[in-house]
Formats: structure tokens, sequence, C-alpha cells
């Protein structure tokens, strides 16, 4: 076992899990007065998506796992199924689907015109696409095997 047999797809990926886990608890939404409200919040102040999201942290923590693992996979030598770094890249997809849903789309609070983003719903988006990133790159070098025509 040993950090040597990590490729660079697995080192981006792990950089950026560990932001998306770091930026969980950096500010993501600001209340700009007292008159906005998200969950039991009032303004002015700024939130924190462990703060703001009581469900969806585990969801986000749990995907800022993934490349920890794939890297564990990776260093260990374990026998996959699928080629390494794929669940990575459909957890990191997962990750930044939600991110985007709860950043630009559906923002919660209310009203949405008083809750503005800040700085770590920024970093949480660039860890998740990092994550992205690292397991396609590490997905790309993989070699597939190729499965006889009729055969599942």
């Amino acid at each position: 076992m040993g950090f040597e047999r990590l490729e660079r797809g697995e080192w981006i990926a792990v950089a950026g899990g560990i932001l998306l886990a770091v930026a969980l608890f950096l500010g993501w939404y600001h209340l700009q007065n007292a008159n906005a409200t998200l969950g039991d919040h009032t303004g002015p102040a700024t939130l924190s998506a462990w703060q703001a999201h009581p469900i969806l942290r585990w969801f986000l923590l749990a995907g800022a796992a993934a490349p920890l693992i794939l890297a564990w996979i990776v260093m260990r030598e374990h026998a996959l199924s699928w080629p390494r770094g794929e669940m990575t890249a459909v957890t990191a997809i997962a990750a930044l689907g939600l991110l985007l849903w709860v950043g630009l789309i559906n923002r919660p609070g209310d009203p949405r015109s008083l809750v503005h983003l800040r700085f770590g719903w920024v970093v949480a988006a660039v860890g998740a696409a990092l994550m992205l990133v690292g397991a396609v790159m590490r997905t790309q070098e993989t070699e597939t095997r190729r499965k006889p025509p009729g055969t599942i």
C-alpha cells in the first residue's frame, strides 16, 4: 500500500472531496436583514451548509468521502467489477446537481430575494467539479474489458 500508486486523477478528486467537505462549514447563505428567515435562523446572519441543510449536509459529506474511498481502493489494489473512478464520477455528478439545485434553482429561505449566496457555496461547487474531473480522468486511465457479442 502506497501513495505512489495514485495517479493525477485520484489526487485531483481527493482535493475536490476535501474542498467539498471543508466548504460545508463555510458561509453559504447570507440573510440580508431581519425579514429574511432560513429554517430557525433570522437575519442578518451568514449560515453554513451545515446550519442551513440538516439532511443535505449528510449526502454531501458522504459524496465528499467518495474520492477518498477511490484512493483507498487504488492504493490497496482492490479488484472491482467496474472501472475505477466510475462510482466517484456518479457521486460527483449527484453532488454537483444537488449544489446547483440549492444554490441556483431552489435557494432556501424566505423571501428568496433577501437570501444571497456566499463564498462557501462556490468553494463547494468547485470541489464537486474537481471530484468529477479527477474521477473522469481515472476512468479513462482504466482499460475496460470488452465482452463478446450476445452476452450480458
